[in-house]
């Protein structure tokens, strides 16, 4: 979505094709399905000028001069990649590609899988073009990201890869050259990077909170003023669509010899059974009701994809008398409204920092703020 009227807004003619009609009809009628930033203005005045438009015909893919593909790339219930995903779409989409067009591989794939996919055309088609351009884009900014981030580009022959360069050179970005299995592995290394990086805070956050001792205050004095630590995160719950699964390709890349990915993993995934623990300790909470605050996967998003708040519910339904959930964004059975939630709660976890929530009154509730999100309460 965001990519697409990333190029509508530069008055190029777009079609999104989707095998949901709930989606495709609600971007028809010029509404996002999902939350990102910037996007329900320009998804409007791109829809009402006839440059974008969203479709469950594949016959759309014939009439492209490029094509960009997005699908889902997991892993499966033993940590190693998915591949049948991206195969299956691209075998689906076969009939209706041609020699004349550029085919864009967007989504994190396991390295050799655009080579992979190369050969597969190649043997069918005859000849196309093939690229990896990977997004690198934070989930809920995509939109502003896209017009400003450098674009790594890549494909298998140069013609591809020039076609590839003027294609996202019109979003008005550098462009960065690597070979396939470069930009592969690049994609997978941001990731990993981030997932390494938010483990690294992750385990602090629990040394100091085990010693008894203050962890963001620790965190201030550490970076105040020092530039070798501007680039540390905060602690909170890692989790999302992305960076564990491609921590996961990673793993299953360099033979299940990743080390810090798999430290990162048990950290991270940790993280809020360590929450609980530490609440026994100074909580009865098989007499309390405890609230969580936020069940996306991180804050100011709609998206509940892999979320440890739904992780941290799980550990409570077994150890607190009562367990409510609440989210702004998030409509399911079950859950009550913000501020209902915190009146009725002896506890209240903050799992997901929505902006809506920094004006909650917590007067008098035990509180468990990983994030630092309120700061000074």
């Amino acid at each position: 979505m965001p990519l697409g009227i990333a190029f509508a807004v530069r008055k190029k003619k777009v079609a999104l094709c989707d095998i949901n009609q709930s989606s495709v009809d609600k971007v028809n009628r010029k509404s996002m399905p999902f939350m990102d930033e910037g996007t329900p203005e320009a998804l409007a005045h791109t829809v009402d000028g006839g440059y974008l438009t969203a479709t469950t015909d594949k016959s759309v893919i014939s009439r492209s001069n490029v094509v960009i593909l997005v699908t889902g790339t997991p892993v499966d219930e033993h940590l190693n990649p998915k591949l049948g995903g991206v195969l299956g779409v691209i075998g689906e989409a076969a009939d209706y590609l041609n020699k004349d067009q550029l085919l864009v591989l967007r989504s994190t794939i396991y390295p050799g899988v655009t080579r992979k996919v190369r050969a597969y055309l190649k043997e069918r088609l005859g000849e196309i073009a093939v690229a990896f351009c990977p997004e690198r884009v934070a989930e809920g900014r995509g939109f502003l990201e896209i017009n400003q981030l450098p674009q790594i580009v890549s494909a298998c022959e140069p013609h591809a890869l020039q076609r590839a360069r003027d294609l996202f050179s019109d979003l008005g970005v550098e462009t960065l050259d690597l070979s396939p299995e470069e930009a592969e592995l690049a994609k997978l290394f941001t990731n990993s990077w981030r997932y390494i990086n938010f483990a690294t805070a992750n385990q602090f956050y629990m040394i100091a909170q085990k010693a008894g001792l203050d962890f963001y205050k620790i965190y201030d004095a550490m970076t105040h003023h020092y530039p070798r630590l501007q680039g540390f995160a905060k602690a909170g719950f890692a989790a999302g669509p992305c960076l564990f699964k491609d921590t996961m390709q990673l793993s299953a890349f360099s033979s299940n010899h990743f080390f810090l990915g798999h430290a990162a993993m048990l950290v991270n995934e940790g993280l809020p059974a360590f929450v609980v623990e530490m609440l026994k300790k100074t909580e009865n909470l098989v007499k309390k009701t405890v609230g969580i605050l936020g069940m996306a996967f991180k804050g100011n998003s709609d998206d509940p994809r892999e979320s440890l708040a739904y992780k941290l519910r799980k550990i409570l339904t077994m150890e607190a008398g009562k367990v409510l959930c609440s989210d702004v964004y998030i409509r399911e059975p079950g859950f009550v409204e913000a501020s209902e939630l915190v009146r009725l709660s002896d506890i209240v976890i903050l799992a997901a920092p929505h902006r809506e929530y920094k004006h909650l009154d917590l007067k008098g509730k035990a509180l468990v703020d990983v994030w630092q999100f309120w700061e000074g309460k």
